[in-house]
Order: C-alpha cells, then structure tokens, then sequence
C-alpha cells in the first residue's frame, strides 16, 4: 500500500500585526514531488514554509507530518553558533542509520573543510554549511528557502546536480527561475493570502499566472457594471417599487461589501532609467589587458570591444575578479599592462553588489534624493521623492524608515532607484537579481532591453543572462577570460560546460577535455524503421504521460482523499509510480534516439 502524503497544510491562516498574511493556504507535499513555492517579496512565502516546518504555530487549520518521516528546512539565515566547527554543525543533523562521511564530502563539494569555526564565516560560507546540513541526512522532506542566496555559479549548477540525483520531496522557494524551473514538477502561487496549484514546474507558471490575473480582472469589471445597474435602478425607480425591493437594496450593499473586500494584486514597480547624453559609438576598446594582485594574476592578455547598445554580461566563480575586469573597463582601475581606449561623453551609473553603499542609518527618502531636498530629477523632469518612492512599491509612511530598517527585497529596491536616478548612457549592474521577485525582475529585464545605452551586467542568474545579455564574458581560469556571443546558455553550448570553481581540491587531479582527436575512431550505426518510427512517436507518447502524470498527482492532492478512500489512494499511487516509471523508460529511449540520429547526421 502506498504511503500517505508526507506533509499537509490545509486551510491555513495566520496574523500578523492586525494584518491577515494567510487566508486560507494549503500545501500538500507528496513522496518524491518537487514543488516551487513562489509569490511576491512580502506574500508569505517564507512564513508558509517555516509552518510547514513546525517552527511557525498558525492561527487556523490543520498541518500534518507523517510521524516516520524526516523533514529538513534550510533557513535564510542560519545559525551556527554553539558548534565547534563547520563539521560539528553538519554532523549533528545526522541520525543513526545515516551515512556518516556524507557530510564531509557535501561540506568538500561546496568548497568547505569541515574545520572552519563557525564565528569567522562569512554569509555566503555559512549558507554553505547550512545546505550541507540539511542534505546530509537525505531527509523525505526538504524545505528550502532560497537555497542559492550567497552562492556562484559553479556552486549552484552542483546543487542543482545533487538536489536532482536525490529522491527527496522538496519545497522551493528561490529567485533564481532557472533553478526552480529545472528542478520543479508542481508549482504552488501564494498569492493575497491563498494558494493556487498547478501540476507543471515553474517554467508553465508566468503564463498561467497571466491567464489568472486576466480572467480576475474580467470577473471585476462584470463586478463593477453590476453595481452601476443596481445603484442605477436606485436612484430612478419609482419609489413605491423601492420601498417594495427591500432585498434589491441589501443586494446592492452586498456587492458593494464584495467590491471593498476583494483583495488585488499588490502593484507592480513602475522601472525607468535616467538616460543622459548619447555616448560614442565606442564605449571601451582593451587590448592585451593585464591585471595582478601580488602573485596572483586575475585578468591576463584579455581584448575586447564594447559598443554602444551592446548587454555584456560577466560570469565566473567568486574571486575570479569580475569586479575588477568592471573597473578596469569603466576607468576606475587601470590594468599593468595593454591599452584601454574609453568612448566619448561616458556617463557611469552603477549597481553595487551587496548594496554596501547604503547606510543603515540613512532615511529612505534621503537615500534617494541625496539629502536636503524633497525632489530629484529624473530625465531632466523634476518628481518628488514620494511620488518616485512609490514607483518602487514603498508607501509615504517609509520616508523616514532607516535603511537597516527594510527588508533585503526593499533594500533592492532602493539600490536600483539610485542607480536608475542617474543620469547615465553606461549602465553597470553587480548582481542586479539579488533579492528582487519574480514581477520586479521583468521590469527589470525590460527596463535593460528598452535602455538606449551600454548595460555590463555581472550575475550569477543564469535566466537574467539569456534574457538580456548580447554576449557573456567568461573566466577560464588562471586569469584568462574568453567572450562568447550570445546568453549564457550560448556560451555553454559552445564551450560544452558552464562555470566552473576557481579552485580544486589539492587531493584530486582537474578534469581535462579530451580532443577530439585522441577519440577512437567509431562505426557509424545506421537507424532502421523501427528506431525511425520510435524517434517520431516518443514525443507524443511522453506528452500524453505527462497528461496522465498531471491528473494522478491532481487526484492525490485533493483534500483528505486518504482519508476518505485509502484504497483509491494507493490505487492511483501506484498509477502514478508506473507512469513516471514509463516516462523514464520513454525519456531516456528518445534520448538514446536522438544521440544516435545527431551522430548519423554529423
């Protein structure tokens, strides 16, 4: 018999400050299934998933965790205090029975020895050590918020990796959309204190939410033209028909009562840039550049050419200097050696990474306009600082909230109201994606693609990257870059692998790529009729296991179906086990295909 759901919430309310965060939220995580939880900076998201955790206590509704099973949740912020080392930590998440040098080498993989001291870790080594932790046991649940905050890409391409080869159910939440659209089956949207589902990943999602949000808007204007009907008949009816439609009247108060309780999307950024003047054709020309610190070189014998217009985006592991290879083309650091020719009438605005600019202390409306002053020009135009606040989804009353005051989302958004008030033609953005939600960051994306100037982009989303970027910079290693046309997944098709770490471990030899030379020679095999005909049918036959697949996991994820009809339930359990055993079977076949026809064919 197949095992009940591992976790449920059902109905699930919560308040916070006289403010309902959660009306009616449910969550039903079932063996093996990978859910992306997304929503808006603010909707609850995290508070759901510390719920779903047993560490927030709800007002209202029912959570259940199968008793047998283990439940892992990675906090944003973890706290290691109290262990000795980073091993310490890792190792007392395990329990009997789990294996106990896994943790070792999740701590290896992720770039840590297991002997720092917690006290000395940065933010990004601690989250490391945290995702250690919680994957070591190789829990049945795993509850992860943000789970590549802090990390590079080469540590986010192995979690990927490792979170795929796990058998694990999971919960996502992340900002990071090509992480949840690799790794996501299902797709739960909090959104205005409820929960919507759908059985397809994240990467079905935006279209979805669209088609939602249209037919709510749809359904309020027939909302609306009723009203107006009705508080027409109220003002010219004749009166005694008045006095006779007592009920015609407290209809009329009940849809007014509906049209001021319906709950709409909360606003959306209002994104735009400060242009200035119109640089040169020739924004920055470096030859043969060279930089060293010490005995270290990080950029060695690099050429480029950038345009105006042109979306440079940079990648590469932490510490392979990519903020260094920015300054050194905007003029704020000059190489040793090679030539920079920089473009006419520049004007520089930038984006810093980690918002390190912002003063705790400073008010938000100080912040914006620079102090001594209600107003900053954008575009030439003047705007008052609330207006502009506004833009950016903050309320009058947060004029005078200290910067330390607002959240991580919030100080993103001040980050880019700076920057985007300047008045520039070359833009440069240090991970722009940082804490900003999924609606904030199209606006972005579109604000970049609509931008008259030159935009250098460093990030580590590789989903931002293939969306805005006309070519990608890349470090190589041992200070050499290379630059590749197109996104990041052009650059990964062409150099046939994504970032790697700067470093390795000591005690295991780098990977080389063979040439292709050195390959033995192999005999073409020919496709006969059968493969031919199992290479055009694949497809649909998949299609219509994910329709089957679809509807299973929708029928198991109804509320209390186990307990109303267990043996539907097991029934339709292990339906669903067979048709994901015969979409494996089916995917891997097509794959099989697929690699042999490329092969004939090349």
């Amino acid at each position: 018999m197949a095992a009940p759901p591992l976790l449920s919430l059902q109905d699930i309310q919560l308040t916070f400050g006289g403010t309902q965060l959660l009306e009616s939220a449910e969550l039903i995580v079932s063996p093996g299934q990978r859910i992306a939880l997304v929503g808006r900076n603010g909707s609850g998201k995290s508070t759901l998933l510390k719920i779903a955790a047993g560490m927030v206590q709800h007002d209202k509704g029912l959570r259940f965790a199968e008793p047998s099973a283990t439940i892992r949740y990675l906090p944003q912020e973890p706290d290691l205090s109290g262990y000795a080392t980073t091993l310490a930590y890792v190792e007392e998440g395990l329990h009997s029975g789990d294996d106990p040098y896994r943790g070792q080498y999740l701590l290896n993989a992720l770039g840590l020895t297991g002997e720092e001291d917690p006290k000395t870790l940065s933010g990004g080594e601690g989250r490391r050590a945290a995702l250690a932790r919680v994957l070591a046991p190789q829990p049945d649940v795993l509850l992860l918020d943000e789970p590549t905050n802090h990390l590079d890409l080469p540590v986010i391409e192995w979690l990927q990796d490792e979170l795929n080869s796990m058998r694990s159910a999971m919960v996502i939440i992340s900002h990071d959309r090509r992480f949840l659209a690799d790794l996501s089956r299902s797709t739960v949207w909090l959104d205005r204190g409820l929960t919507r589902r759908i059985e397809k990943g994240f990467s079905s999602f935006e279209e979805w939410r669209d088609e939602v949000l249209e037919q709510e808007e749809k359904d309020r204007h027939k909302l609306d033209r009723q009203i107006v009907r009705e508080e027409h008949w109220l003002r010219y009816g004749v009166t005694a028909r008045r006095k006779r439609n007592v009920g015609r009247l407290e209809r009329l108060a009940g849809l007014r009562q509906d049209r001021r309780e319906q709950r709409r999307v909360t606003g959306s950024v209002t994104m735009a840039v400060s242009e200035g003047r119109t640089s040169g054709a020739l924004v920055a020309e470096a030859e043969n550049i060279s930089k060293s610190f010490g005995a270290r070189t990080v950029v060695r014998d690099f050429s480029t050419r950038v345009l105006r217009g042109d979306r440079v985006g940079i990648v590469g592991p932490n510490g392979a200097g990519k903020t260094t290879l920015i300054k050194m083309l905007t003029g704020l650091l000059e190489p040793d050696s090679g030539t920079i020719k920089r473009g006419a009438a520049l004007e520089l605005a930038m984006l810093d990474q980690g918002r390190a600019r912002l003063d705790p202390e400073t008010r938000l409306r100080d912040a914006l306009t620079g102090g001594g002053s209600d107003t900053l020009k954008i575009n030439g135009e003047p705007r008052h600082v609330v207006g502009y606040m506004k833009d950016f989804l903050f309320t009058p009353e947060q004029a005078n909230t200290p910067i330390g005051k607002l959240s991580g989302g919030e100080r993103a958004r001040v980050a880019l109201a700076r920057a985007l008030a300047l008045p520039s033609n070359f833009l440069v953005l240090d991970e722009p994606t940082n804490d900003l939600d999924l609606e904030t960051l199209d606006l972005l994306e579109e604000m970049v693609s609509d931008y008259s100037g030159t935009v250098v982009v460093v990030s580590h989303d590789r989903d931002f990257l293939d969306r805005v970027a006309t070519s990608v910079i890349m470090a190589e290693g041992d200070g050499r870059w290379t630059e590749y046309a197109g996104g990041y997944s052009d650059m990964v098709s062409q150099r046939g692998s994504g970032v790697l770490a700067r470093t390795v471990d000591k005690g295991a030899k780098p990977a080389k790529a063979q040439p292709q030379a050195a390959a033995a020679p192999v005999s073409k095999r020919k496709m006969n009729f059968k493969d031919k005909h199992a290479l055009d049918t694949l497809p649909k036959d998949i299609a219509k296991l994910d329709a089957e697949i679809a509807s299973l996991n929708a029928a198991l994820s109804a509320p209390g179906f186990y307990s109303k009809d267990p043996n539907g339930f097991a029934t339709k359990s292990k339906a669903l086990e067979a048709a994901e055993a015969k979409k494996a079977a089916a995917e891997e076949r097509w794959l099989e295909l697929e690699m042999l026809r490329e092969e004939i064919e090349g």
